[in-house]
Formats: structure tokens, C-alpha cells, sequence
């Protein structure tokens, strides 16, 4: 289980499907994980609780977790070419979408608000709910940059106070290297909601709340 300075921090665990489904419209969710499986685990529940409830789900991922995800989701029984067909699923390749707004090793606002509100529109048709998960911040912060990072979590987080969706992204723990917890804070200080990133069966999650 993710740790921080404070040890007697509570987790909570609940049903992954009763979570997501619980998770208010205001909520920013994070998970820092441990390992590739934890992480896809915890995106499968979140994309597919979505589809049962009838939500869009917009997914801004690496073409690598994009295609596991694929597979995963086909074997759940989804239908993703009707899902995608109908802009109640929206997959993403992540470094293609951040060359959409990112100028000068930073991310321009306006480009930025321009091209993620279009995407929240279109995932909104019959006044859908949306879900978004987005996959960007994670690579700026390998890449080393911890500025522009944290300025991407601004602007989703202000984005996210002007419009209805449920928010969440994730990093893997071995992203932290240095001043490790130091790190974790700055990154979860931006976020509502910590997820677990330690080994789980797939159906549950263990989560709290940092607001």
C-alpha cells in the first residue's frame, strides 16, 4: 500500500464497481502504482463500471496500455467498435494528444482548454455522464518535468471546477525516485482522492479521501 510520511493514515476498501460508481462529478482520483497489473486492474474498473452505468469514457493512454486495454475490455464482452463508434468511448494515444497543446516544454492553456473541452462535448451526446482518464502527466513527470506537471494537474483541475466529470490519472511509484515522498505529496496535494497502488484483488480498491 502506498505509504507517506504519516503511518496511521486510513485507508478505506470498497467494491471497485461501488467506487467508481460512488466517485462525485468533483472528485480528481490518482493512482500511484507498483506495478503494471495493479495499474490496468484499477483502469479496467473504472472504464468498465462506466459502461454499465452508461457513461462516456474518455481514455488518454500510452498506445501499449491502450492495446492491453483493449484486449481486456473485448473479454469483458464489450463492444468497443459500437462504443467507440457512438463516442461512448474515446481512446487516446497519449503523447499524440499532448503534442496537441504542449508548446515549449509547457502546456499552453488555451490550447488545452480548446482541445480537451471538445472532447468533453462530444463524450456528452444524449446527455451522457463522462469519465476521464488521462495518462499525460505521468509522462511529463518520467520525462522530468515536474513543473510542467504540475501545471497539467492545474489545468485539468480547473477545467474540471467549469464542467461535470469524474477525473482520474495515474503515475507508477517507480517514477519517485528522488526526495520519493516529498514528490508524492506535491503530486496527490492535487488530487481529492488517493488509490492504493499495491497488489489487490481486481475487484477491490483501497482508496482515501485527502480533501
Amino acid at each position: 500500500m502506498l505509504k507517506n510520511h504519516n503511518k496511521k493514515e486510513h485507508w478505506d476498501a470498497t467494491n471497485t464497481q461501488v467506487f467508481w460508481g460512488e466517485i462525485a462529478p468533483c472528485d480528481h482520483v490518482v493512482q500511484i502504482y507498483e506495478n503494471n497489473k495493479v495499474f490496468m486492474d484499477t483502469l479496467e474498473g473504472f472504464i468498465g463500471s462506466g459502461f454499465l452505468a452508461g457513461d462516456s469514457v474518455i481514455v488518454i493512454a500510452t498506445a501499449e496500455h491502450l492495446n492491453f486495454l483493449k484486449e481486456r475490455l473485448i473479454n469483458q464482452g464489450f463492444n468497443l467498435e459500437a462504443l467507440t463508434k457512438s463516442d461512448q468511448y474515446i481512446p487516446l494515444e497519449a503523447n499524440e494528444t499532448l503534442s496537441k497543446f504542449f508548446v515549449n516544454e509547457w502546456p499552453d492553456e488555451k490550447l488545452f482548454n480548446e482541445y480537451v473541452t471538445k472532447l468533453i462535448t462530444r463524450a456528452q451526446k444524449n446527455n451522457r455522464k463522462v469519465r476521464a482518464f488521462g495518462e499525460m502527466v505521468a509522462i511529463l513527470w518520467e520525462k522530468g518535468y515536474s513543473g510542467a506537471t504540475v501545471q497539467l494537474e492545474k489545468l485539468w483541475n480547473q477545467l474540471h471546477q467549469k464542467d461535470t466529470f469524474t477525473l482520474f490519472c495515474a503515475y507508477p511509484r517507480i517514477g519517485f525516485t528522488q526526495d520519493a515522498n516529498d514528490s508524492i505529496d506535491t503530486i496527490c496535494s492535487s488530487h481529492t482522492k488517493i488509490i492504493d497502488g499495491c497488489s489487490k484483488p481486481s475487484t477491490e480498491v483501497y482508496y482515501k479521501t485527502t480533501a
